[in-house]
């Protein structure tokens, strides 16, 4: 008789192991972080400091991503290099809370919008009535600057501690008001920052600092491009490879943003290369203001109707607003990758941290009168009352947009993005 045996136990396959909370919450994080980008890049009228306003609103006093005090660090982080500042801003934003591969989506999802609206418009170019853009977002246009009086209110609150903080804002902003150069904010931000560095025994020294270790492959990264497509494009006649060469060497080179592109731009396709006419960039000019998102998006309209020549229809123009796009955005994305990486280790020093608080100050100036510049190009309208106070049977209209948007920022009970739909569904209406 046989002893019986006892069946072999059925080996299971091992559990799959369990993410960790930690990181669920971090793509959580990352996935609500995008759909905020998202919402601004939807509704961020108004050029770069309307942007930073909208910002601070929605990813600093909502949100709490980053503090007042980064936020300001980073976009003059940012408008020391060449390329869209409030597009390296955000991204750099990005970068700080998931790294290199959450920077690429947000700046991706910040300008895809912008983008998308300016490759359709040059493909419809014909059937488009800028002046019918204009007064949709007519009202926008005050709303905006009602945003960025509001964030130079809240900037100023939160940064300006010291009498000194106070003289540099004043006169930063005045110098900014009077000389409309690109290189001046540079230039201010840098004096400002020197002239704090005075105050570096007033902070407290950090032991143990880590080490400023510069990592230069983002930098080699861009000047390598940079001129491997001078080079590739003085060789070659592919027209999209030239375009590429002359739009990544203007994103290289620009300071200053899209109002200091645009006449770059305008040099180098229409008046020399007559890739498009003047009244056709004059439109694209003109319809990139009335869209939300960064001015830069402008290189793909201009890319789009370059490509004109080669004859290969739609879909020559759509490689053409690739290029474009992509060749205006890469330089300044390079370049605070590069930044970035060091920054926060050069922070640690008691002169640097002295000199922030110059450079926060030079900020809250540039943003003030960022605010009143904005207000000036604005047309003159007036809204008519239903009653008639003596001589006024009318009030500006300008002012009145402004005040509300600032007082309902003020209130906090209204999304941003509420504020700008109902600006342009009121545009819509009036017509």
């Amino acid at each position: 008789m046989q002893p019986s045996t006892i069946p072999p136990t059925p080996q299971l396959a091992p559990p799959p192991p369990k993410r960790r909370k930690g990181e669920r919450t971090r793509q959580v994080r990352s996935l609500i972080f995008l759909r905020d980008v998202a919402v601004l890049a939807f509704t961020a009228f108004g050029g770069p400091q309307a942007h930073v306003a909208m910002m601070l609103r929605l990813l600093v006093e909502k949100r709490r991503y980053i503090s007042a005090n980064e936020l300001l660090e980073l976009q003059a982080l940012c408008a020391l290099l060449p390329g869209p500042t409030s597009t390296q801003t955000i991204t750099v934003i990005g970068y700080r809370l998931g790294g290199p591969n959450l920077a690429y989506l947000t700046l991706i999802v910040w300008a895809a919008p912008a983008v998308t609206l300016m490759t359709v418009a040059a493909l419809t170019l014909s059937y488009l009535n800028p002046v019918h853009m204009q007064h949709l977002v007519q009202f926008v246009q005050p709303v905006a600057v009602g945003f960025v009086a509001f964030s130079a209110y809240k900037i100023s609150e939160k940064v300006i501690r010291t009498k000194t903080a106070v003289g540099l804002t004043v006169a930063s902003a005045m110098v900014a008001y009077f000389f409309q150069l690109p290189w001046v904010l540079p230039v201010l931000l840098v004096a400002g920052g020197a002239i704090t560095t005075v105050r570096y025994r007033r902070h407290a020294i950090i032991e143990n600092k880590q080490p400023v270790r510069i990592e230069w492959a983002n930098f080699v990264l861009w000047l390598g491009i940079l001129i491997g497509a001078a080079v590739l494009g003085s060789y070659t006649q592919l027209l999209p490879v030239r375009l590429f060469e002359n739009f990544y060497r203007n994103g290289s080179l620009v300071f200053g943003g899209g109002q200091v592109l645009a006449p770059l731009l305008y040099a180098e396709f229409v008046e020399f290369k007559q890739y498009l006419t003047g009244p056709e960039f004059l439109s694209g000019l003109g319809l990139v203001q009335a869209v939300p998102g960064p001015n830069f998006s402008l290189a793909a309209y201009i890319g789009a109707l370059a490509m004109r020549p080669q004859g290969g229809g739609t879909a020559g123009q759509l490689l053409g607003a690739v290029v474009g796009t992509t060749a205006i955005f890469l330089p300044g994305t390079f370049l605070i990758f590069f930044a970035i990486r060091f920054w926060d280790r050069l922070r640690q020093y008691r002169v640097v941290q002295a000199s922030l608080e110059g450079v926060n100050a030079v900020s809250a100036g540039l943003v003030c009168a960022a605010a009143a510049l904005l207000y000036h190009p604005l047309p003159y309208r007036l809204l008519a009352l239903p009653f008639k106070a003596g001589p006024i049977d009318s009030i500006p209209l300008n002012p009145l947009l402004v005040g509300l948007t600032f007082l309902l920022l003020l209130w906090d009970k209204v999304p941003s993005a509420a504020i700008v739909l109902t600006a342009l569904v009121a545009g819509a209406v009036v017509g």
